[in-house]
C-alpha cells in the first residue's frame, strides 16, 4: 500500500472521483448518517476486541481500528461532499471551539515538558 499523505481536500476530491463514476451518486444525508453510525459500531467492536474485555471469536474476520477509522473518514467525506462543505473548514471551526472554550478545562503539562526538557 502506498504511504501517501493526503490533505482533507485531497480526501474529499478522491472520494468524489470515486463516487462520480456511479450513476447512483452520493447517498442521501440520512443514509450517510446511518452508514456513519454503522461504521462507528464497527470501530467500537474492534476497540472492544483489542482493548476491551471481549476477545474476537476465532471465526471472526481480522479488522483493525485503523481500517475502521478509514471507513469513517470515507463516509464523512461523502457526507461533506454531498452537502457541499469543506472538511478542513469544519475541522478549523471545531479546533477554534476547543482551543477557546476548553483551553483551561484540563491540567496542562508543565512548560518544560512541552519543550522536551
Amino acid at each position: 500500500m502506498e504511504n501517501t499523505r493526503h490533505t482533507l481536500k485531497d480526501v474529499q476530491k478522491r472520494v468524489d472521483q470515486y463516487i462520480s463514476q456511479f450513476k447512483e451518486g452520493y447517498f442521501s444525508p440520512l443514509a450517510l448518517m446511518a452508514r456513519l453510525s454503522e461504521e462507528t459500531g464497527e470501530l467500537a467492536r474492534e476497540i472492544n476486541h483489542y482493548h476491551g474485555e471481549k476477545p474476537k471469536k476465532v471465526t471472526e474476520k481480522e479488522n483493525t481500528v485503523e481500517e475502521e477509522v478509514g471507513d469513517m473518514i470515507f463516509v464523512l467525506a461523502c457526507l461533506a461532499n454531498s452537502l457541499e462543505f469543506d472538511l478542513s473548514d469544519s475541522f478549523e471551526k471545531s479546533m477554534q471551539k476547543f482551543e477557546t472554550r476548553d483551553k483551561n478545562r484540563w491540567t496542562k503539562k508543565e512548560e518544560e515538558d512541552n519543550h522536551g526538557n
